[in-house]
């Protein structure tokens, strides 16, 4: 995969500001720095001040140059900083000049893609410096921060180690086949095989918390028109987000509110009010507001305690398919009008909470019980994760059972021994030991441009 062309590209985003940078990376990073600025390049890691020239040799700009070099730099091959004015036309301008003496326009990730090639960085270090600039909360930003100095690798490692440790067990049986009865009767292989299992287990449940604070929780408010479904955006949100009048059907589109509870990321939507109208306009917005709550990974059902009535019966008529504890919770809200106390209770096998969003009682029992649905326990140590790596993770699960079940059940040898490779092979797959190359492409052609 390795690309011996030199790239360069912009590494400061779109705009105005006083400084911009462009960054060239390879084997003649130093000559195309040299020929732009027609002068010898500062020492490596000093700021030299220098002029940057166009092909009349006319001065384009001014400003700074850094030089990195092999195999000391942050993609492991030369590297060269130009630091000039961070007007969009002059970056532009020096970009194009840069081409023109030789360097290739770099591709999203590609950056951090040679880094990964050149053993600066595996790949779980290399989506965290996505993480790190995507990052929403400041406990996100410290995930991905952990991540990127090898946390979450090093948890990995370990119970890779442990996983190439049991399989040398297992296949010097099989190399051994006249110690194979003390093979298959020794408890020493099941037992190490429950503690890398375990040891997954408890790798999985930290990412979890990683992907929670990455990716967020898809949180919708559904409800009858005039239930108060905007008012309880409002109050999580702390801000008028969106319009409250006593007029039904004020909600005609979606509205999506990016808040942090508890230090979890959350995006928070409204819908319009559900209910069977004639307006060609309020119909839409009920199509909408359906295809938000079919993606949710929280529905919270809003609906108005004065009017009584069963908010079950609300869900069977309008999303059946969707009703299910582990999405559902019943905001039984307006308890200022009943007298009805703001309490949190089970509402056959739904949890149920009673709040006023208006006067904002019960709206933090009500913060409190969306963290603790979503299982979400951030701890110091909490490193940043992706989707992807707990699939990685609960496919080794399924080969560690697998390898198990042929143990106990079969005391086939042989089949244990390619149920650990396979747990091997998917559990690398997270830093990057056994990756295909177009999954590489897919995540490094996610990052930005200069990085």
């Amino acid at each position: 995969m390795y690309n011996r062309s030199t790239i360069a590209a912009i590494a400061t985003p779109p705009g105005r500001g006083g400084v911009g940078v462009i960054r060239l990376s390879g084997p003649k990073a130093y000559a195309i720095a040299a020929a732009l600025t027609q002068k010898d390049l500062p020492k490596a890691r000093y700021a030299g001040f220098r002029q940057f020239y166009d092909a009349a040799n006319e001065v384009m700009d001014e400003g700074l140059v850094i030089c990195f070099p092999n195999p000391h730099s942050f993609t492991g091959e030369d590297v060269v900083e130009l630091q000039g004015h961070g007007g969009p036309v002059i970056q532009n301008a020096l970009l194009a000049r840069l081409l023109e003496l030789g360097a290739t326009a770099a591709k999203a990730g590609e950056f951090s893609m040679r880094a990964f090639e050149n053993g600066k960085l595996d790949l779980v270090q290399a989506e965290a410096i996505a993480d790190l600039i995507d990052a929403t909360s400041q406990a996100a930003a410290r995930s991905a921060v952990r991540s990127l100095q090898g946390a979450f690798s090093t948890k990995v490692n370990t119970v890779l180690e442990q996983l190439i440790h049991l399989r040398l067990h297992v296949e010097a049986a099989i190399d051994f086949p006249e110690e194979e009865i003390d093979f298959l009767a020794d408890g020493k292989i099941l037992n190490l095989l429950d503690e890398v299992a375990a040891s997954v287990t408890a790798v999985q449940q930290s990412a979890r918390q990683g992907q929670l604070l990455r990716e967020g929780l898809q949180v919708v408010i559904a409800g009858k028109p005039n239930a108060g479904k905007s008012s309880l955006l409002n109050a999580l949100a702390g801000i008028e987000r969106a319009i409250v009048t006593d007029i039904a059907g004020t909600t005609r589109d979606v509205l999506h509110e990016k808040i942090t509870l508890n230090g979890l990321p959350i995006t928070l939507t409204d819908t319009a009010g559900l209910r069977e109208t004639g307006d060609i306009v309020e119909q839409e917005g009920i199509r909408r507001a359906i295809k938000e709550i079919e993606q949710a990974d929280l529905l919270l059902l809003v609906y108005d305690l004065s009017q009584n009535e069963d908010p079950l019966q609300l869900a069977q008529h309008y999303f059946a398919e969707h009703i299910e504890p582990k999405r559902l919770m019943l905001i039984g809200n307006k308890c200022d009008l009943t007298g009805v106390q703001a309490t949190i209770s089970d509402f056959n096998g739904f949890r149920h909470i009673t709040v006023s969003a208006k006067q904002e009682t019960g709206v933090q029992s009500l913060i409190e019980a969306i963290t603790a649905h979503a299982g979400f326990q951030p701890e110091e140590d909490t490193f940043i994760a992706r989707t992807r790596h707990l699939d990685a993770m609960k496919r080794t699960q399924q080969y560690l059972a697998e390898a198990r079940e042929q143990l106990v059940v079969y005391h086939a040898g042989e089949l244990v021994a390619e149920s650990l490779r396979l747990a091997q092979n998917a559990l690398g797959e997270i830093t990057g030991d056994f990756s295909a190359d177009d999954l590489l492409g897919k995540i490094f052609g996610s990052f930005c441009i200069g990085k």
